[in-house]
């Protein structure tokens, strides 16, 4: 079926991360070595002490690798702004987005589903439109391979489904989720942002318990933009905690 979901998961972490974070910590505020570092293992204590000292150099030696897919290259435009990180995404040159289908994946935003049966219908004669543009394309420059693909892959659209592998550390991620999971942030990139952070609270809760938008703490960040909707976020980040 040409539409797609959003899927993520988990591939790769830093081994105990906690631990890590809790090494660095230890390091720069004692004289302890290497050999008591690794003995000592993670303390809980010492990774709020270094959230509320804004400290956060120890954090970066924890990283996560996560598996996404069902998304948009519209998601893929958004996400890469975030240069700490480190992405591997799927080629439309080197593989065809619809190959071995009779259409490509698709994203289909919540706002056009809710508009409707007929509206859904037409979206999907929309995309079904672009898919023969990009297969007509593909014909007239010599059929399906890499130098075809290049130029066919214009037309399109920014709903097409990519894949990818990303990895970020946890400092980065806690202003990746600062950002992204705001209701001011646009809707997919938001629904992504939320099931990694309840991915890294599950993995890592010391680190990532209060991580997420401003408001769960405190005053809302945006001002004059707020949604007005910080109670309801503040529930939604206490099911995840």
């Amino acid at each position: 079926m040409p539409i797609t979901r959003l899927k993520v998961k988990l591939l790769a972490k830093t081994s105990a991360p906690q631990a890590v974070v809790s090494m660095g910590a230890r390091l720069c505020y004692s004289d302890t070595g290497i050999e008591g570092l690794m003995e000592a293992g993670e303390s809980p204590r010492l990774i709020r002490q270094l959230m509320d000292m804004g400290h956060l150099s120890p954090i970066e030696h924890a990283s996560f690798t996560f598996g996404i897919e069902g998304v948009s290259r519209a998601l893929l435009s958004q996400i890469t702004r975030h240069r700490i990180a480190s992405f591997s995404v799927q080629s439309q040159r080197y593989v065809s987005p619809s190959k071995n289908k009779e259409e490509f994946n698709y994203i289909l935003p919540p706002a056009i589903e809710q508009l409707g049966e007929e509206a859904v219908l037409e979206y999907k004669r929309q995309m079904s439109a672009m898919q023969k543009w990009y297969t007509e394309w593909i014909s007239r420059l010599g059929g399906p391979g890499e130098q075809s693909n290049e130029d066919a892959r214009f037309v399109l659209p920014n709903a097409c489904e990519t894949k990818m592998i990303l990895t970020m550390n946890a400092r980065e991620l806690l202003h990746f989720f600062s950002l992204r999971c705001c209701n001011r942030a646009q809707w997919e990139i938001r629904a992504l942002a939320w099931e990694m952070l309840k991915i890294c609270i599950s993995e890592a809760p010391d680190l990532f318990k209060d991580a997420g938008p401003s408001c769960i703490y405190g005053a809302c960040a945006e001002g004059k933009m707020t949604c007005g909707a910080s109670a309801e976020v503040r529930r939604r980040h206490e099911q995840l905690t």
